[in-house]
């Protein structure tokens, strides 16, 4: 089918959209105008989505594995995590070799052809296995809706394995360490930002997602419900749930961030001439760029002489402050918003056990 161009653009320049015509589920003859896009491929990718995913599909007998992970999408982009979808994109990439291949010719052979490749690609053993589970994600998709059989090939499947890999050591700043790192900060703004990851344990997606009416002062405490995920930006961004029902949490203040916080919500009052409780904590009225956090975070480390830590290891700083200053499992789950509390002792187990050694300390102070 054609792809047209409008000329008439929308004011972020989509101009691309598709017209096609098509039968309905109760067989009635239709047609669909598509919504504009920015580039002729989005046009043409979601055209092939909206056929494969209209009662004019492939026959079973000819699908491509193209045609069922169009479909798979499609079906996916309804129901999944705006964060899930994001990492579908990311992942997309290593299977595109399946493409062309006819679903009813699929093999253990190209599979192992394709692990053969993936192994050359240069990334950790959890994300080649993150893909494989995403592999097997669309196999179990075309079982459910098409009823393809997958077992010649299903029992011969293998995650990857790789014994000499050894797992890469967590970083994170001790309290003496971020104590150093944050007096290098001398913006109101940035601070709050450190401060919110280290005392507060929260992911980059859920502090980008903190808005002003998820303070409460008087009762010195955050409310975790929304994030800003990895793909948005501040001038196209949404709101999504958090990464489980867990995550949801409220979170106490600590008294230096609290201080903090009081003193940056009374200069953006200032700063802002149309300020309200829905701007966000660290930015304005759209949310902070992952480029400008990690900049600030590298400036910061470089002046204070330490190494530069992930954002995600401030994260794994507060769990190491708690850890080490007594807190329990189940607290420490609580707190960074665990689902299970295996979750966090597989995570953190290291840190438990040097915990435990102070426990036996106590024991023997006892006598």
């Amino acid at each position: 089918m054609p792809i047209y161009k409008d000329k008439k653009a929308t004011k972020d320049g989509r101009c691309w959209y598709f017209k096609v015509n098509y039968t309905d589920a109760f067989g009635k003859p239709d047609q669909y105008k598509s919504k504009k896009f920015a580039t002729k491929k989005e046009a043409v990718d979601a055209e092939r989505m909206f056929m494969v995913t209209s009662t004019d599909k492939v026959e079973d007998n000819n699908m491509t594995f193209k045609d069922l992970y169009d479909e798979f999408r499609m079906h996916n982009d309804e129901i999944m995590k705006a964060t899930t979808l994001c990492g579908y994109s990311y992942k997309e990439k290593y299977i595109e070799c399946f493409f062309p291949v006819k679903i009813k010719d699929f093999n253990i052979m190209q599979f192992e052809q394709w692990k053969r490749d993936i192994n050359k690609a240069g990334i950790s053993l959890r994300y080649k296995n993150d893909i494989y589970k995403f592999l097997r994600s669309i196999l179990n998709f075309g079982v459910k809706w098409h009823g393809f059989n997958f077992n010649n090939v299903y029992n011969k499947m293998t995650k990857f394995q790789d014994p000499n890999e050894r797992r890469k050591e967590m970083s994170y700043y001790n309290y003496e360490e971020f104590k150093k790192f944050i007096s290098y900060e001398e913006d109101l703004r940035w601070k709050c930002v450190f401060e919110i990851f280290y005392y507060c344990g929260l992911r980059k997606g859920e502090l980008k997602g903190l808005t002003w009416k998820d303070i409460y002062f008087d009762k010195k405490v955050l409310s975790v419900n929304k994030q800003i995920t990895q793909l948005n930006n501040r001038t196209k961004f949404e709101f999504s749930d958090t990464k489980t029902k867990d995550s949801y949490r409220i979170v106490p203040i600590t008294k230096v961030l609290l201080n903090d916080l009081k003193m940056l919500y009374e200069q953006s009052k200032k700063e802002y001439c149309n300020f309200n409780d829905d701007f966000f904590v660290v930015s304005d009225a759209r949310p902070i760029s992952d480029t400008t956090i990690y900049d600030r975070r590298t400036l910061i480390a470089n002046k204070a002489g330490l190494k530069s830590i992930r954002l995600h290891d401030f994260r794994h700083s507060c769990a190491s402050l708690l850890i080490n200053n007594g807190a329990n499992v189940t607290l420490v789950a609580k707190f960074l918003g665990h689902t299970k509390i295996e979750e966090t002792l597989n995570t953190y187990s290291h840190m438990f056990s040097t915990a435990l050694d102070n426990v036996v300390s106590v024991i023997d102070n006892l006598e």
